[in-house]
C-alpha cells in the first residue's frame, strides 16, 4: 500500500494498493489519525477489487482516530466483488466529542460489462463509529452464497448491482438532509439519527448509476473538494 499527497486546501492522501486487488489470505490494515483542529481526506487511486479466493478470505481493517475539532473524510472508491470472492471488511472510527466525520463505502457486485454474475460470494462488512468512547453508529452486512438471487428480491435490492452506505457526522448534518433527499433516486434514502448524524443508503443498477447519484452528494458534503481521483 502506497500513499500520494496531492495539493489541496486540506491534507489529502490517495491510497494505492500495489498488488492490484485482494484474494484469500491477503490482509490490509490501515490506521489514520487527524490531530486537534486538522482536516484529512483519504481516498483511493481507483476501485479496489476482491478476486476469487482459492482458500481462506481476505481481510481489510481501517481504524480512524479523529481528534478535537478535527475532521476525516473517508472516501474510498468502489469495492468490486468478483464471483467467488471472500472478504471481511471492518472500519472503526473513534471521534472526539466535537470531531467531524464523512465516510462512504460503495460496493459493486460483479463486473457487469463482462456479464459476470455473483453466484458464490462471502462478504462480511462491519462499521463501528464511537464518540467519546460511546457507540454512535454501528452497522453490519453479511452476504453468503448466491448474491444475485439475494439482491433480486424486491424487498432487498430489486435486482441492484451496486450499493453505497454514507455517514456524515457534523453540526450541519440536519441542514443537508432536505437537499440530499431531493437528489436521491427512489432506490435511496437518507435519515437523521441525531441532530449531527446523517445516514444514507442507496442501491443502483450498476456502478455508473450509483456514481451519478452519489457524486453530487459528496461534492455538497465536501464543499466541492471531492478528490480528483473520483473524476478520472
Amino acid at each position: 500500500m502506497k500513499a500520494l499527497f496531492p495539493r489541496a486546501e486540506d491534507v489529502q492522501a490517495i491510497l494505492i494498493n500495489t498488488s492490484g486487488g485482494l484474494t484469500g489470505g491477503d490482509t490490509i490494515d490501515l490506521e489514520c489519525a487527524a490531530g486537534a483542529g486538522s482536516s484529512l481526506t483519504l481516498t483511493t487511486q481507483a476501485a479496489e477489487r476482491a478476486y476469487r479466493a482459492q482458500e481462506g478470505h481476505a481481510r481489510m481493517t481501517t481504524s480512524l482516530e479523529v481528534g478535537p475539532d478535527a475532521q476525516i473524510n473517508w472516501l474510498p472508491q468502489e469495492m468490486i466483488l468478483f464471483d467467488g470472492s471472500a472478504l471481511e471488511r471492518r472500519l472503526a472510527a473513534n471521534l472526539a466529542p466535537d470531531a467531524r466525520l464523512l465516510m462512504v463505502e460503495p460496493v459493486i457486485f460483479g463486473r457487469v460489462a463482462m456479464g459476470e454474475t455473483l453466484t458464490s460470494v462471502w462478504f462480511k462488512d462491519r462499521i463501528r463509529i464511537n464518540r467519546d468512547g460511546e457507540p454512535l453508529y454501528w452497522d453490519g452486512l453479511d452476504l453468503d452464497g448466491d448474491t444475485v438471487a439475494h439482491l433480486a428480491r424486491p424487498a432487498i435490492g430489486a435486482g441492484a448491482g451496486a450499493m453505497v452506505s454514507l455517514i456524515y457526522v457534523a453540526p450541519d448534518a440536519e441542514a443537508h438532509l432536505d437537499a440530499i433527499r431531493a437528489v436521491l433516486p427512489e432506490t435511496g434514502g437518507a435519515s437523521l439519527l441525531g441532530p449531527d448524524l446523517l445516514t444514507l443508503r442507496m442501491v443502483a443498477p450498476d456502478g455508473f448509476e450509483l456514481r451519478r447519484s452519489l457524486i453530487p452528494i459528496l461534492e455538497r458534503l465536501t464543499k466541492d473538494q471531492l478528490p480528483t481521483s473520483w473524476r478520472l
